[in-house]
């Protein structure tokens, strides 16, 4: 059976056109973890699993990789090389496997993950008095957000000489910091992280539909392109 010119020109340029959307949102993701990055450098020295920072590193790499991933199915479709279009297919489906078990770990390990995340912030802060680095990091975060500790200000007893809050714990000024802000760092980070990236995460979801609809499209021409070789021959 023939193939008709019409359709596999239709599907070429609906793959192109649905690819080009995923590259610019792979640009788009890129970008904003581009952004997160330079925002939170006052905060380097924190272990990765401070919200923030792993945000801008798990949005660093989805961007890379979409993007990369879009340009290899754009050039599938232009060229119209079985190779190209399986190798995208292939990678597509990968990704898109990985986001939905990222997906799914996050939402059923969450509490998990949080406690974790806190625990490893805690031994972290312990180089706070030896590790200038990490302590201009915490006491760049204690004033941004005004917090203290990771959970609550005791969990600096363990850390300062008798039992002293670190002066970033309290306003501006105050020079003997004995109680500090009430509001713990992870939760105020979290909670800024959320507010501040809840487009991106409808936007992620938009990505989600085109992910779908490319995987669709590549291997509607993939077929198309099989049978009009067998045709040839």
């Amino acid at each position: 059976m023939s193939v008709s010119p019409g359709c596999l020109c239709c599907v070429k340029y609906l793959m192109f056109v649905f690819n080009l959307i995923f590259w610019l949102g792979g640009c788009g993701l890129f970008g904003v973890g581009v952004w997160l990055s330079f925002t939170q450098a006052e905060f380097s020295s924190l272990p990765l699993s401070f919200p923030s920072l792993s945000a801008a590193n798990l949005l660093l790499v989805a961007g890379g990789v979409t993007m990369v991933t879009g340009f290899l199915g754009c050039l599938g479709a232009l060229k119209e090389q079985r190779c190209l279009l399986m190798t995208f297919f292939v990678i597509l489906l990968i990704l898109v496997l990985t986001e939905v078990a990222l997906t799914l770990v996050l939402h059923i390990f969450h509490i998990e993950l949080d406690t974790r995340a806190q625990n490893e912030l805690k031994e972290g802060m312990r180089n706070y008095t030896t590790d200038e680095g990490l302590k201009k990091s915490w006491d760049n975060v204690q004033k941004m957000f005004k917090c203290c500790g990771v959970t609550n200000q005791t969990d600096w007893y363990e850390v300062t000489a008798d039992r002293k809050l670190p002066s970033s714990c309290c306003p501006v000024g105050t020079d003997d910091c004995e109680d500090g802000w009430s509001e713990p760092c992870y939760q105020k980070a979290k909670q800024w992280l959320l507010d501040n990236i809840s487009s991106v995460l409808v936007f992620g979801v938009c990505i989600g539909i085109v992910q779908i609809l490319a995987l669709i499209f590549s291997l509607l021409m993939y077929y198309q392109i099989l049978r009009a070789e067998k045709y040839l021959d």
